[in-house]
C-alpha cells in the first residue's frame, strides 16, 4: 500500500518556518490548537518539529520573558527535546507504522526532500471515520489483512500484532 493514501497534504497543514519568532510559534499552536508543530524552512525543507514542552521549557528558563520579548526570540534558538523523524514517499508501512508508533505525525518528503505533508497516527490507526480498523493476524502472526474504505492490504512483517497492539488495533487470531 502506498502511504499517500494516508498524507494530510502540506496545503492542509499548518508549520513553522526556521525565521519564525517565538511569539508566532505561540500564536499559530494556539489557533490551530496543535501540541506539536512542524518546522520547515524557507526552501520547504523539513528541519524539525517543535512542542509546547518545548516551549515551556524556554519560558521557564527565561522566565523574565513576556509575550514582547518572544518577539524578538527565534524559534531555532529554543532546544527541542527530539524531532519527529520524517520518511520519504517511497518508504514501506513497517517503517510507517514503526515511525506513527513512536510519534503524533509522521513528516514526509519527496526525493528532494520537500515536505510535503504529514500522516497523523490517527489516520494510519483509523479508516478516516474515526472507526477502527479491524484487523485479523494469521495464526504464526506474520501477515495480516485488513479493509480500509474498501481497499485491501497485505502486511508481511513479523512484529505486526505487537505494532498494531502499541496503534490500539485489537488483533484476531485465525487458524
Amino acid at each position: 500500500m502506498n502511504l499517500l493514501f494516508f498524507l494530510t497534504p502540506k496545503a492542509e497543514v499548518a508549520y513553522l518556518y526556521d525565521d519564525f519568532t517565538l511569539r508566532q510559534a505561540i500564536e499559530k499552536m494556539e489557533y490551530h490548537r496543535y501540541s506539536s508543530i512542524p518546522i520547515l524552512n524557507r526552501k520547504g525543507e523539513y528541519v524539525g518539529t517543535i512542542t509546547e514542552g518545548d516551549i515551556l521549557w524556554a519560558v521557564k528558563r527565561n522566565y523574565n520573558l513576556n509575550l514582547q520579548d518572544a518577539e524578538d526570540m527565534p524559534i531555532m534558538s529554543i532546544p527541542r527535546k527530539r524531532d519527529n523523524k520524517c520518511v520519504s514517499v517511497d518508504t514501506d508501512m513497517e517503517e510507517l507504522i514503526a515511525a506513527a508508533m513512536r510519534q503524533n505525525f509522521v513528516p514526509v518528503i519527496d526525493g528532494k526532500n520537500s515536505f510535503i505533508g504529514l500522516i497523523k497516527r490517527k489516520q494510519v490507526k483509523t479508516n478516516g471515520n474515526g472507526e477502527n480498523l479491524r484487523t485479523t493476524c494469521g495464526p504464526t502472526a506474520d501477515y495480516a489483512f485488513f479493509c480500509r474504505t474498501g481497499s485491501a492490504v497485505i502486511f508481511s512483517f513479523s512484529n505486526f500484532p505487537a505494532a498494531f497492539i502499541m496503534l490500539g488495533f485489537k488483533c484476531r487470531y485465525t487458524s
